[in-house]
């Protein structure tokens, strides 16, 4: 017998308009030249360390992955990336299921993060329907239409709303496709489940997103940047929402995934940065660099000189660089990040910064800004 599932019909959701939000993007936005506040004379050093290998990434056409948690999306740096993107510094961009969120609603209504410990207590933390339901409706698109998680995302804030097939077409497609492209026929019947469930008719959806400028997600997929995003299943509140299907989901994780896997196989003489993320980053990228070099090895090569840099607000005296990976028995071994990443070969340095210091200051020494 299977184990009992809770039936997400019945929740009581309510719209986001009723919710108080903590971050408002036009009042919290940070600029590409916004003051450094709080960066010591070690780590603007390694700031400008950064900017020149990522010069030099550029120049020979290695790949430039900048990755980070939802933490530098809810404080308002999206600003600083699409400045980034725009001037052709980052060739790859990746966060989680959090950032993915925080980066939509900021588009959709300005204003982001809820007050977790009063909305838990009220049963009423992530039980939003707007981000549910756009969300996973642009996902299982997503899914069928063959792009990423944060691609589908991306495109429905550009196109400031989603093309829905009919049900009769997606039928059509699933039944024809069954043997011949069986992920395709599972994706449409996928789609047909949420749109029937939801009662949402065929033909264009609008979506407006009126603070769309604000999106990071939007901007990579106008600019043709990929933005991936890599969720776990449980882990962000749209799973709450009965539009949620996670094979839909997992299958725009699984392109996100390979098309993050791809760009790490540039990254010989290339530049990977790390910011705020302690779990999703190193662990995407020890996998993709062990395939990158199961193939590059096979083709008679390696993947070298690749320059790692982690930044976080976790203290770390260690050199990792020159110390390597401590003991079991010193505290910085349970530093999981930065472990990981020392043991990813290439170049590997931390930084201890603010996000809000880090971004904007690589920004300017990329662009030979100096403010004090």
């Amino acid at each position: 017998m299977p184990y009992p599932k809770f039936d997400r019909d019945r929740l009581l959701l309510k719209s986001l308009k009723e919710r108080k939000n903590r971050v408002d993007i036009e009042k919290d936005s940070i600029s590409p030249g916004r003051e450094i506040l709080n960066l010591t004379e070690e780590g603007r050093m390694l700031i400008e360390k950064t900017a020149i290998r990522i010069k030099k990434a550029r120049e020979k056409g290695s790949a430039v992955i900048l990755t980070f948690g939802a933490h530098l999306i809810k404080n308002g740096l999206s600003p600083v990336l699409i400045a980034l993107m725009k001037e052709g510094w980052l060739t790859h961009l990746a966060t989680n299921g959090a950032g993915i969120i925080h980066d939509w609603e900021f588009a959709f209504q300005g204003k982001s993060s809820e007050n977790v410990r009063e909305n838990v207590e009220r049963g009423q933390f992530g039980l939003w329907e707007e981000t549910g339901l756009y969300i996973n409706l642009a996902l299982a698109v997503g899914a069928y239409e063959g792009l990423g998680y944060g691609e589908a995302v991306g495109k429905m804030i550009s196109r400031e709303g989603l093309t829905i097939p009919s049900v009769e077409k997606l039928h059509d497609v699933a039944t024809k496709n069954f043997l011949t492209d069986p992920g395709l026929a599972a994706s449409a019947s996928d789609l047909a489940g949420v749109i029937s469930g939801m009662g949402i008719k065929a033909g264009f959806m609008p979506v407006p997103h009126p603070f769309k400028k604000y999106s990071s997600q939007a901007a990579a997929w106008e600019f043709g940047i990929p933005f991936t995003g890599h969720p776990m299943i449980g882990h962000d509140i749209i799973y709450c929402h009965p539009a949620n299907n996670c094979a839909a989901l997992g299958r725009t994780a699984q392109n996100d995934f390979l098309s993050f896997a791809d760009s790490v196989s540039r990254l010989d003489s290339g530049v990977y940065m790390s910011v705020g993320s302690a779990v999703m980053s190193p662990m995407i990228f020890e996998k993709s660099l062990s395939m990158a070099q199961n193939i590059r090895i096979r083709e008679h090569g390696h993947i070298d000189n690749h320059y790692i840099l982690v930044t976080d607000l976790a203290p770390s005296d260690r050199d990792w660089e020159k110390d390597g990976e401590p003991p079991a028995d010193d505290p910085a071994y349970y530093i999981r990040f930065c472990k990981t990443f020392s043991r990813m070969g290439g170049e590997m340095h931390y930084l201890m910064a603010d996000n809000r210091d880090f971004l904007p200051a690589l920004y300017q020494e990329l662009n030979g800004i100096h403010t004090k």
